[in-house]
């Protein structure tokens, strides 16, 4: 079972990275679910859907949790029995999970073309520093940032082109900063960034 990679951040955080290179076969029969999870993954019409579920569990044994360690509130939001923050995500072969003592979020993206198209849904005061080159990971990165952030503070009103405003930043520099604005909500987050393979991670972190 392919564990890719395991980033620690600092000493209270843990980023699990998989690659999902099993089928849903493999996943599905080697791994306990709850009654939820169980009907939940019934419900899925895409197989890669289902696949990232899945191998979104065996992070969690990974990690020394089961698939019964985690519930969700009604805002869809994941969160851990035991107190701790938890972010998941996934995208076609990979998949991640965040877990730490404070608020934090992941995001991972593959690298596409096709975000320049939608980029005026989601870039607000960051289209003062986007540059042409390496445009497409510029504009995953802040994508990334912004879902990472949301998913920390998953209001149905927040609307990423204005609530989220993401600082200038250089790829190399793999970091640089994010907030999170609306009403009486006013915080700053630190977001980490990198590719793996054809894929831009992002995380959020305070």
């Amino acid at each position: 079972m392919p564990l890719f990679k395991t980033i620690k951040p600092n000493s209270e955080t843990k980023i699990f990275i998989w690659k999902i290179e099993e089928s849903f076969d493999e996943l599905f029969n080697n791994i306990i679910l709850n009654e939820n999870s169980l009907m939940r993954v019934k419900k899925m019409k895409s197989v890669l859907h289902q696949r990232g579920f899945l191998s979104v569990r065996y992070l969690l044994k990974v990690a020394n949790y089961s698939d019964s360690d985690v519930f969700y509130t009604q805002d869809g939001k994941p969160h851990l029995k035991n107190g701790l923050e938890i972010s998941i995500t996934h995208s076609h072969n990979f998949s991640a999970i965040i877990i730490s003592s404070t608020a934090v979020g992941i995001d991972i993206e593959k690298n596409r073309e096709k975000i320049k198209r939608i980029a005026s849904k989601f870039i607000g005061s960051e289209n003062d520093f986007l540059t042409e080159g390496n445009l497409v990971q510029q504009l995953t990165v802040i994508w990334g940032a912004k879902e990472s952030l949301f998913k920390i503070h998953p209001d149905s009103g927040l609307l990423f082109k204005q609530h989220l405003p993401i600082e200038p930043f250089s790829l190399k520099d793999k970091k640089t900063e994010g907030w999170i604005k609306k009403d009486n909500y006013y915080e700053k987050y630190d977001i980490y960034f990198q590719q793996i393979e054809d894929f831009t991670l992002v995380y959020a972190m305070n």
